[in-house]
């Protein structure tokens, strides 16, 4: 299982309050909400590349042996 970092978060009410509630729909935590909003963005704009089901890692596009 890879690692995980603490970082405080500064954050709006109002937003929080929102994903707080998106999280209760989806049965998650208001952290794992965070984390899975996230990792689904950097996703959706090709920053990592999904390697499993929850586990991403960083795409290097300036890597010279690229095995892809």
């Amino acid at each position: 299982m890879a690692k995980k970092k603490n970082y405080p978060l500064r954050i709006s009410e109002d937003v929080l309050a929102a994903v707080q509630r998106w999280a209760e729909d989806d049965l998650r935590s208001c952290n794992a909400q965070i984390e899975f909003l996230l990792r689904d963005a950097l996703i959706k704009s090709g920053r990592v590349k999904l390697v499993q089901k929850v586990v991403t890692e960083l795409h290097d596009s300036h890597a010279t042996n690229n095995t892809e």
